[in-house]
């Protein structure tokens, strides 16, 4: 028996991920009511479309997780402390196997960040989710993209390629490593590197386009400013080495998207409490390149020469 609009919401989304006490109305009413006070409230919102973001048949347990955590990354590039997000999803048909399947991505996910569903919209149609993820910061403490100055330091945490490695092997069909699958499938938001990040790190951004893409917003927003980027830096995981050995397309991986890692840069004088912070995380952080004022992304191999950019980024539709 098929279930309706209210049933469905009921029955998987009314009581998803931690009930907050700032929540003072949740789902169930026209709107949701929040209190806030002395803080600045951070909200982002991605739209995810099957056949354009994700597979048809994509596992409905990842996608869950997958949908919440496109955009808590977001909010881990703000140095945001996750609170409420709202979930707007369109179904060709009620399926109560994928609905708890999803429910359960969503929803584990969303508790284990501290953050409670308060509202949304369910709709037929085809495959499509829409999340609106909000957060908290200290007054004057969110991280931003404009805050980069010539000669600081550029990191990265974790590793980059893994996702777009992926979605090549999905969409040709070969057989894939499971950790790899892992990284699209399923990426982890770094909050606590973004929480730890602010008043350290001048600039920051969620690597979801691609390091080219996503570091070249940085270099815009900071005024117009460069970037010296060398590749064997950039840090790549043992499954990705043992795939991907050319230049060309270690670089056409990276920019494929979907790494959902962070991108920060950070005065040299602060270097040492980045060490610190990797270590108290226990989360590699890799230093990559420097910012310049000589405008332009500028990648280097390992003996120095420039390497030109065939794929610089994902972006809908070009």
């Amino acid at each position: 028996m098929s279930l309706s609009e209210f049933a469905i919401i009921n029955k998987y989304f009314s009581t998803c991920g931690n009930m907050r006490p700032d929540c003072l109305l949740g789902i169930g009413d026209d709107a949701a009511l929040l209190r806030i006070a002395d803080r600045d409230l951070v909200v982002t919102q991605d739209t995810l479309v099957a056949g354009v973001h994700f597979f048809h048949n994509a596992e409905p347990y990842g996608l869950g997780h997958k949908c919440l955590a496109v955009n808590l990354s977001d909010l881990a590039a703000m140095g945001a402390e996750p609170a409420w997000c709202t979930l707007a999803i369109t179904l060709p048909t009620a399926d109560p196997n994928w609905l708890d399947a999803f429910a359960r991505g969503f929803c584990q996910l969303a508790t284990s960040y501290g953050v409670q569903l308060i509202g949304g919209d369910t709709t037929k149609g085809p495959l499509m989710i829409s999340v609106t993820a909000l957060g908290l910061t200290p007054k004057w403490q969110a991280l931003r993209r404009s805050g980069a100055t010539p000669h600081d330091h550029i990191y990265v945490s974790g590793n980059l390629g893994d996702a777009g490695l992926a979605l090549y092997l999905l969409s040709e069909n070969y057989t894939i490593n499971d950790d790899i699958r892992q990284r699209l499938d399923m990426p982890t938001p770094r909050i606590a590197l973004g929480l730890a990040l602010r008043q350290i790190a001048s600039a920051a951004i969620d690597i979801s386009d691609g390091i080219a893409a996503d570091l070249d917003h940085i270099l815009q927003a900071s005024g117009n400013l460069g970037a010296d980027v060398y590749l064997n830096q950039i840090p790549n995981s043992a499954a990705f080495a043992r795939h991907v050995t050319l230049e060309d397309q270690k670089l056409s991986f990276m920019n494929s998207g979907d790494d959902y890692e962070l991108c920060f840069t950070v005065p040299e004088s602060r270097t040492v409490t980045i060490t610190e912070i990797s270590a108290k995380l226990h989360l590699k952080l890799t230093h990559i390149g420097n910012i310049s004022s000589e405008p332009g992304l500028r990648i280097h191999n390992k003996d120095g020469k420039l390497l030109s950019l065939h794929k610089n980024g994902y972006q809908h539709f070009t």
